[in-house]
């Protein structure tokens, strides 16, 4: 099977498993979107939307949050990991919203690079978001899956983002990129995971990447003498709502 075979075949299982996949952080336009994105770097969706609405309370617009001090950002955001430096961005980021952008969101991938705090990952998802650009944002979750799949040999995650996008339609990116990301959540996790059994590793990936990957005695026994309390844990932490693409 080719690679563009395999891409077909793995985007009607994904428009079947979630045709309309939801934005998993909170927002209500491009600004409180793109704070959130912000924010949700080594931090959970869950604990980005706990924090966000009495931030946005406070600041829902790049003037309101220009006008408060890093300090007070930064108590506003003191759950979310890296809060000092995250607090630091998103004042200055807004502040350049207001100077450059008329209190604005820019659309375009430069302008949004440009803001302090935004990597390239933030600025698609914003780009493709906010203002439904094209854009396929890969974030380590995509990056590992498309080489278990076979569709990418990529070292890194702009390279598997070259290679995504040549095998996927333009017009399938917005949607595809958060499909993987809630397949690799819920059926796909990086540990512990048999391949072999997998709805769409057990025919894409290759027989030594199955075997490469297969979950060692130690991890099956473990599995098999946890707690019933521990083993609905972990049932609960792979199907949660996965994050979304970020830096």
């Amino acid at each position: 099977m080719t690679k563009a075979e395999k891409a077909a075949r793995i985007g009607v299982m994904l428009d079947e498993l979630y045709p309309e996949p939801p934005i998993p952080l909170d927002h209500v336009d491009p600004f409180t979107l793109l704070v959130a994105v912000m924010l949700s770097a080594q931090t959970t969706d869950k604990k980005v939307n706990e924090v966000t609405p009495a931030l946005f309370a406070r600041a829902p617009t790049p003037a309101a949050m220009a006008a408060l001090e890093v300090d007070e950002i930064r108590e506003l955001i003191r759950e979310i990991g890296l809060a000092p430096t995250k607090a630091k961005n998103l004042k200055r980021t807004a502040e350049l919203l207001v100077e450059r952008h008329g209190g604005e969101v820019p659309p375009t991938l430069d302008e949004l690079e440009a803001l302090p705090g935004v990597g390239h990952k933030t600025a698609q998802v914003v780009q493709a978001q906010a203002f439904e650009i094209p854009a396929f944002p890969v974030d380590t979750h995509i990056h590992r899956l498309a080489a278990r799949w076979g569709l990418s040999r990529a070292k890194n995650v702009d390279e598997t983002e070259r290679d995504l996008k040549a095998l996927f339609p333009e017009d399938t990116w917005i949607r595809r990129h958060l499909q993987i990301i809630y397949f690799g959540r819920e059926h796909c996790p990086a540990r512990g995971h048999d391949l072999s059994t997998c709805p769409i590793c057990s025919w894409a990936a290759s027989k030594e990447r199955i075997a490469a990957e297969a979950p060692t005695k130690k991890s099956a026994s473990a599995a098999v003498g946890a707690t019933p309390k521990r083993r609905a844990a972990a049932t609960a932490r792979s199907t949660k709502r996965p994050r979304a693409p970020r830096d």
